[in-house]
Order: C-alpha cells, then structure tokens, then sequence
C-alpha cells in the first residue's frame, strides 16, 4: 500500500481543508458560515434560484440548505417569495444587509485567495486548476462506475 502521506487524496485532502479552514476564518469574522457565505455567493449572481438550485450549485443537501436558508432568512440576510407564475415555489433573493454581509465577508475571502494565488506562478495557478479539474472528472467517472 505505502506511505499514505504520499497519496495524491492525501494532498488534495490536506489542501481542502487547510484552504477551506482559512475561509471559514475570514468569513466568520463577519459573523458568517462558510455554508451562508457560499449561499449568499451564488444567490447574488443568480437572484431568484429556487432553495433546490441552491443546494446543488452549493454542493450541499437541500435539508441542509433548508437549515441555512432559515438562518439568512431570520438574520434579514435573504428573502423567500412566491414565484409570480409558480405559487407553490418561493424564490430566493440576497436583501441589501446580505449584500453588504457578503461583500465584506468577499474581501477577507479574496485575502485568502491571493495568499494561495502568490504561492504560486501564474502559469503553475493555471496548471493546477487544469490538473484539479482532471481529478475531479476522474474521480467522478470513478464514482459513476460504482454506482
């Protein structure tokens, strides 16, 4: 088997969650998840998704993005209102206070980002994205053979 230390999903693992670990500190300054963050991210380029849109382009459950759609919503953060042609589904938009609570949580997440970004050459950034999205494809073909 070897040293498990040097597995590629042992790199990739230690790299999520030290990466994830630092934005949920920067997002938790502004008194947010990193789950309402990434809700309040997708909402403010797409007003109006339904909580199901939501939970898939977040990557989440849609219990979970029920959870957390309920704490934004108590918060003032977002709004739930009937479609106009689709009474029984509610749309999803960012209020005002959630823009701003996004925003500022935005510019600690983009300190983030730049720490990681000058870790690394521009060519080496772009390298690792490509190489990144090859693991994710083939890690999902993995996961559609066994299923």
């Amino acid at each position: 088997m070897g040293d498990h230390q040097h597995r590629l999903l042992s790199f990739i693992k230690r790299a999520e969650q030290a990466s994830q670990a630092a934005k949920e500190r920067a997002v938790r300054v502004e008194g947010l998840t990193t789950a309402q963050y990434n809700a309040l991210l997708v909402l403010s380029g797409d007003p109006g998704i339904t909580a199901s849109e939501l939970a898939r382009r977040c990557a989440v459950t849609a219990q979970t993005m029920s959870s957390v759609l309920a704490r934004l919503v108590d918060r003032g953060l977002v709004t739930r209102t009937a479609h106009p042609r689709h009474g029984n589904v509610l749309e999803i938009t960012v209020t005002p206070a959630g823009q701003q609570a996004l925003d500022r949580a935005d510019v600690r997440v983009e300190v983030v980002e730049a720490a990681l970004a000058r870790a690394l050459h521009p060519a080496e950034q772009d390298q690792l994205r490509h190489l990144l999205a090859r693991c994710t494809e083939a890690a999902l073909g993995v996961a559609e053979r066994d299923e």
